[in-house]
C-alpha cells in the first residue's frame, strides 16, 4: 500500500500540504513509533513480549495438511496448532474446521445470537491513518453532537429495541475530551444496559472514571501487529505510538472495565499473522484477567469518503471465515463479533457456526440515526468513517436471525 493513498485536498492549505507531504515521503520527519509521549501510562506486564514473539516465528508455509488434522483432532488447541489452522494448509479443510467451530460454539453460547449498534457522537480526529476516513487531512463534514443531539439519538434508537450501544469518536482530545465521553456514558445509561467503548486509549485512571459513568467494555482496534507496517500507516498523532495502544485493552480491566474486545483491520498487513496476533494478545491477557470478558472480532477495509478503492483485495470471503473458524476453536470461550462491514449473507451464515454477536440498525456517521430511523432529515450531519455493507435495522436482523434457527438476545448482563 502506498503512503499517498488520499488525492490532495483542495481544501488544505500550502502549509498543511507540505506537512502532509513530508510525512508520507520523509521517514525522518516522522516520530518514533514506539516512544511514549508525555502523559502515556506505561505498563509492563511482558504479554507484548510474548505475542510478538509468536508472531515474528510464524511462517504459515510450513505448516501441512498433517499438521491441520493433527490441530482437528485434538480436544484443545494449542498455539502451535492455531497456527497450522491458520495456514493455507488450512484452507482445504474449512468445512471440518467450520463443523469443529459449530460444536465449540454450541456448547459455550448454545443457540444465541447478541445484537448491538454502534453511536458515533463526534468524528474530529488528531491522526494521520491513511486507510481511515476520519483522519486529519481527509475533507470530510465534521460534527461533534451536544448532550442533546447524543440523548435524542440514543433515545431514537432504544425506541427500537436495542439494550446495547457502542458509542464512538474520532480520536481527538481536544474535540472529544474525556469528560464529554463521561457525560456520553451517563446519558447512555438512561437507555441502554450495556455500554462499550470505542475511543483512543487511555491511561487506567481515566478508563476507571468512564467505568464509573456508565461503561462497560471496552473495544480497541491495534490495526495491524506489524510494526514496521504500522509505522508506514500511522504517520501522526498519538496512534502512532504502536505500545501504549497494545497496552489499552489491559490498562482498561485495570480500570475496571469488565470486558475488552481485540481486533486487528484485516488487509493492512499480511492478515494470517495480523490474525494470529489478535488471538494471542486476547489468549494471554485472558490468562492473566481470568475474570475479564474477552471478544474479538475480524473487520475488514471496507471503502471511505475520497477513496472508495480501498478493499482487502486478499483477504476474500473463504479466508475471513478460516480465521474466524480458527478463533473460536482456540478460543472457544471469547465472544466474536462481525461487524456491518461484512455483507448480510455472510452474517447470517457465520452466526450459525463461530459469531455470536452483530450490529444491526448501523450508522458510522454522526447525528444521522434519527434520519435511518424514522426518515427524519436532521439539521446537522457529520460524515461517516467508512461504508457499510449491511444496513438491516434491528428488526430484520433479529427476523433473520430467527429465520436461521437461532435466538436473537438483546442483553446478555444483569446488575444485581
Amino acid at each position: 500500500m502506498e503512503n499517498n493513498f488520499f488525492v490532495d485536498s483542495e481544501f488544505l492549505s500550502e502549509e498543511a500540504l507540505r506537512k502532509k507531504h513530508r510525512l508520507e515521503n520523509d521517514p525522518s520527519s516522522r516520530t518514533d513509533p514506539s516512544a511514549y509521549l508525555p502523559g502515556m501510562e506505561k505498563i509492563d506486564s511482558g504479554i507484548y513480549e510474548k505475542v510478538m514473539g509468536e508472531v515474528n516465528s510464524f511462517d504459515a508455509a510450513k505448516y501441512t495438511e498433517k499438521d491441520v488434522l493433527a490441530a482437528l483432532g485434538r480436544d484443545r488447541c494449542s498455539i502451535e496448532d492455531l497456527k497450522a489452522l491458520l495456514s493455507p494448509a488450512a484452507e482445504p479443510f474449512l468445512e471440518r474446521m467450520a463443523q469443529r467451530a459449530r460444536l465449540e460454539t454450541g456448547k459455550h453460547f448454545g443457540n444465541t445470537v447478541y445484537l448491538f449498534t454502534p453511536l458515533y457522537i463526534a468524528n474530529y480526529c488528531e491522526n494521520y491513518c491513511i486507510y481511515c476516513g476520519f483522519n486529519c487531512y481527509n475533507h470530510i463534514k465534521r460534527m461533534k453532537m451536544n448532550e442533546e443531539q447524543i440523548e435524542r439519538e440514543m433515545k431514537i434508537i432504544a425506541e427500537s429495541g436495542m439494550e446495547e450501544v457502542l458509542l464512538l469518536t474520532g480520536e481527538s482530545r481536544s474535540m472529544s475530551s474525556l469528560e464529554y465521553i463521561g457525560q456520553a456514558c451517563k446519558l447512555a445509561r438512561k437507555y441502554f444496559r450495556m455500554v462499550g467503548l470505542e475511543i483512543y486509549p487511555v491511561n487506567t485512571d481515566e478508563y476507571r472514571y468512564l467505568h464509573e459513568c456508565g461503561a462497560d467494555y471496552v473495544t480497541v482496534f491495534q490495526e495491524t501487529y506489524d510494526p514496521a507496517k504500522y509505522e508506514t500507516l500511522h504517520l501522526l498523532g498519538h496512534k502512532r505510538v504502536f505500545p501504549y495502544r497494545f497496552e489499552a485493552q489491559e490498562r482498561a480491566l485495570l480500570g475496571g472495565m469488565r470486558g475488552v474486545a481485540f481486533a486487528a483491520l484485516l488487509g493492512l498487513s499480511d492478515f494470517r499473522k495480523d490474525a494470529l496476533a489478535t488471538a494471542l494478545h486476547a489468549y494471554f491477557l485472558q490468562r492473566k484477567y481470568p475474570h475479564a470478558e474477552i471478544s474479538l472480532s475480524c473487520p475488514r477495509l471496507r471503502p471511505i469518503i475520497n477513496n472508495d478503492k480501498i478493499n482487502p483485495m486478499d483477504v476474500h470471503e473463504k479466508q475471513l471465515c478460516q480465521i474466524l473458524c480458527a478463533y473460536r476453536i482456540f478460543l472457544p470461550y471469547a465472544g466474536i463479533t462481525v461487524s456491518s462491514r461484512e455483507s448480510a449473507k455472510f452474517r447470517n451464515g457465520i452466526v450459525r457456526i463461530a459469531a455470536t454477536k452483530i450490529s444491526a440498525g448501523v450508522s458510522t456517521g454522526v447525528g444521522d440515526h434519527e434520519k435511518k430511523y424514522s426518515g427524519a432529515q436532521t439539521a446537522e450531519q457529520g460524515d461517516e468513517q467508512f461504508e457499510i455493507a449491511d444496513g438491516r435495522s434491528l428488526e430484520r436482523a433479529y427476523r433473520d436471525i430467527e429465520d436461521e434457527g437461532l435466538q436473537p438476545v438483546l442483553n446478555d448482563y444483569l446488575y444485581v
